[in-house]
């Protein structure tokens, strides 16, 4: 195991995270304000596999609002904290600034490593594009699990949303505003372009058919370019998330791709809106794992049973 991880903070831009045995900088979480146009929000790039390769993109000429690993609400009460084009049913995507909101950093509870575990603790709010309050999110990522042997680290990300409006707060998606399976929001990971037609693996299958499906967990794994060899990056549901509803709360479903690009959301509100009402608190937590090599099911599955919530 490692032998504990280092922590750099640059106040008012981001915060580091290197593993010391290698020098890698497994991940910046960049907090500085970006681009209106992009709905600003706090994310993680570059993220690294413990050998140093990426596997996140930043602002990608496809779509310039994605940034590497960020929570995002697409389609919120008529806003969008997602950033660019706005799904229109009918009309398509259309550019409507004034439907572009953000996510601010308001300060950090906890900024600390602890051996190998980091934590950082963050406060945030949630604007339109009109700059009121909507929302607050305690958020909180946790790095933990760093294992030279088998190549790979983990991180947490836990985050509970409260709406601070007097009226519901409807979380949707292109799908819920009539796309067909697009239904992205929520936490949501860029992969890098030579990311594009990787494996995507489930626990019950594989392949883009698993576009809007359910399961506790789904991977994606890349070739890269320039280096040899593969990563696998996994993104799994804690177990009070009841991702298929079956206690009640509001099912959860994947949406994932590997053409035109690389990417997985455990959405939000795929098929239907979510509702928050006043004063009340959303949570999920999820756990992403990176993995320096092309991990098949039997890997990810070994692996989240050997490292249980």
């Amino acid at each position: 195991m490692s032998d504990g991880l280092r922590l750099v903070h640059a106040h008012g831009d981001r915060i580091t995270v290197t593993e010391p045995a290698t020098g890698v900088e497994l991940f910046a979480y960049v907090y500085r304000p970006e681009a209106a146009w992009e709905a600003p929000k706090p994310y993680l790039h570059p993220v690294r596999t413990l050998a140093g390769d990426v596997v996140t993109d930043y602002r990608p000429n496809d779509h310039r609002w994605h940034k590497g690993l960020s929570l995002t609400a697409s389609h919120l009460s008529g806003a969008n904290l997602w950033g660019g084009n706005t799904y229109v049913h009918g009309k398509g995507y259309l550019e409507l600034p004034e439907r572009v909101g953000s996510m601010a950093h308001v300060g950090f509870d906890e900024v600390s490593a602890d051996g190998d575990r980091v934590v950082i603790a963050e406060r945030l709010t949630w604007h339109p594009h009109s700059g009121e309050l909507w929302a607050g999110e305690v958020r909180r990522i946790e790095v933990h699990d760093v294992d030279p042997t088998s190549g790979s680290w983990a991180l947490t990300w836990t985050s509970s949303v409260t709406n601070r409006r007097e009226t519901p707060l409807c979380f949707g998606s292109p799908t819920t505003a009539g796309r067909e399976m697009a239904g992205y929001t929520g936490l949501f990971w860029r992969g890098p372009r030579a990311f594009r037609d990787g494996r995507i693996i489930g626990p019950d299958g594989e392949g883009p058919e698993l576009m809007g499906a359910q399961g506790p967990w789904l991977a994606l794994c890349g070739e890269h370019d320039g280096t040899d060899g593969h990563a696998t990056v996994v993104i799994a549901h804690a177990p009070e998330n009841d991702h298929s509803g079956v206690r009640g709360t509001h099912p959860a479903h994947w949406f994932v791709r590997n053409d035109p690009f690389a990417g997985i959301a455990p959405s939000w509100a795929f098929h239907d809106e979510l509702e928050l009402a006043p004063g009340d608190t959303l949570t999920r937590r999820y756990r992403v794992v990176v993995a320096d090599s092309a991990w098949g099911r039997e890997e990810i599955s070994g692996y989240l049973e050997a490292h249980p919530w």
